[in-house]
């Protein structure tokens, strides 16, 4: 699928910083846990570019979670602030690839998620402010999930269960029902979701043993690392970055601009 938007000035969204609410950031950890550290990938990044180091991977486990080493990030001028001063925001190419997607896709808005099914902060926005912003802009907003599980290695898992969902055609129901944390995550918490939505369990556990989605899974996780991304939930509104678990109307400034 074609990019949002081509811009070769900016690649690496890590020089941007988070809007007002910086605290609403899962940031991708500084090193790997001790107690797993052949299950994780550090990336060492130059000053404007990500450089991806081989994988690493215990023996039988394809799990591909991609950490930041030693990122910085830079202050420059939020887009909602470029916007109000007359500037063109800053615009990033990103690719919808064929994540999960809602809402209608010849949308004049797309917004491109990189998230983590057990990020705290990627939950609270899911709650407080993608209901309300998909119903703001029912015909406006084409929406797009990309998985970049950072915080552990069930959220790898919790990606590919998601991936399952989509099998029986439920995706987003499923995927909202993980971001409650209700049930936490992990085998039983999947079944358990899956019977809440009357799907076939043995089926999606059939799916996530067989581990098809880890290569989708670990690709999302890679471009995300290649754009610059370094923290959950990341956005990007045709585009246009937003960091963080930002409130309702830091998306519709920005969207309300695009649409006039």
């Amino acid at each position: 699928m074609d990019p949002v938007h081509v811009d070769d000035t900016l690649q690496d969204v890590s020089q941007l910083a988070p809007g007002p609410a910086s605290e609403g950031l899962t940031p991708a950890p500084e090193s790997p846990p001790a107690e797993t550290p052949h299950n994780f990938v550090r990336i060492r990044r130059s000053h404007l570019y990500a450089v991806l180091v081989p994988l690493a991977f215990v023996t039988g486990l394809a799990v591909g979670f991609l950490f930041w080493g030693r990122a910085k990030t830079v202050p420059v001028t939020s887009p909602s602030v470029a916007e109000t001063a007359g500037q063109e925001p800053i615009r990033v190419s990103v690719s919808l690839d064929d994540d999960p997607s809602f809402g209608p896709p010849t949308a004049p808005i797309t917004i491109v998620e990189f998230s983590d099914f057990n990020c705290p902060y990627c939950r609270k926005w899911q709650a407080e402010t993608f209901y309300p912003l998909m119903a703001a802009y029912p015909d406006q907003i084409h929406f797009v999930y990309r998985d970049f599980p950072i915080t552990s290695q069930e959220s790898f898992v919790a990606a590919q269960a998601a991936n399952c969902a989509a099998e029986q055609g439920d995706y987003w129901d499923y995927h909202g029902a993980l971001m409650t944390g209700e049930l936490g995550l992990g085998r039983e918490a999947y079944t358990q979701y899956a019977d809440l939505l009357g799907m076939d369990q043995l089926e999606l556990l059939a799916c996530i043993d067989s581990k098809r989605y880890a290569g989708e899974v670990e690709a999302d996780a890679r471009y995300a690392a290649s754009l610059g991304v370094s923290g959950t939930p990341t956005f990007f509104i045709n585009g246009i970055p937003l960091v963080g678990a930002q409130p309702l109307a830091q998306f519709s400034q920005i969207i309300d601009a695009e649409l006039r």
